[in-house]
């Protein structure tokens, strides 16, 4: 970036330390390094925009050009009606998807519907259902009168 020789950074140091003093040399170090970063966090601000700008239009370009690589195919070599069956990805032993077509079912058989509970014996069904909220808590938690409304 720039070249600055270590003479040439001896020569400002001594004439920094000679104009602004011993004592307020600290201060003016914090000063020039504060602004130094901040400068250069711009800088890698701009840069990092500059590099995502640029990759989002290669990218748009790598696109284009698939898709015209895509369609030149597709015009070449136009799919049968057997190959737009749909097919699924299933990840292989090695590690990588592999396109498989679905398994054709023919005359599967329909589940069959679960029987309902049986009612447990010596309990009438017909007066409580399983689906329904017990509501004997409820009647166990009566209102007690309060003893001021007793006297």
């Amino acid at each position: 970036m720039f070249d600055i020789a270590p003479q040439e950074l001896l020569v400002v140091g001594v004439v920094a330390l000679l104009v602004i003093g011993p004592k307020d040399l600290p201060k003016a170090m914090r000063f020039v390094g504060y602004w130094v970063s901040r400068a250069r966090g711009v800088a890698r601000q701009f840069r990092s925009g500059f590099d995502t700008m640029m990759r989002e239009a290669e990218l748009e370009e790598m696109e284009k050009k698939w898709a015209e690589e895509n369609a030149r195919i597709m015009r070449e070599h136009p799919p049968t009606p057997q190959q737009m069956l749909p097919m699924a990805v299933v990840d292989h032993e090695d590690g990588g998807p592999v396109l498989v077509e679905p398994p054709l079912i023919v005359g599967a058989p329909q589940p069959e519907a679960l029987p309902a509970p049986e009612p447990e014996p010596g309990r009438d069904s017909s007066t409580i259902s399983d689906t329904a909220p017990a509501t004997a808590p409820a009647a166990k938690r009566a209102r007690k009168p309060s003893a001021k409304a007793q006297s």
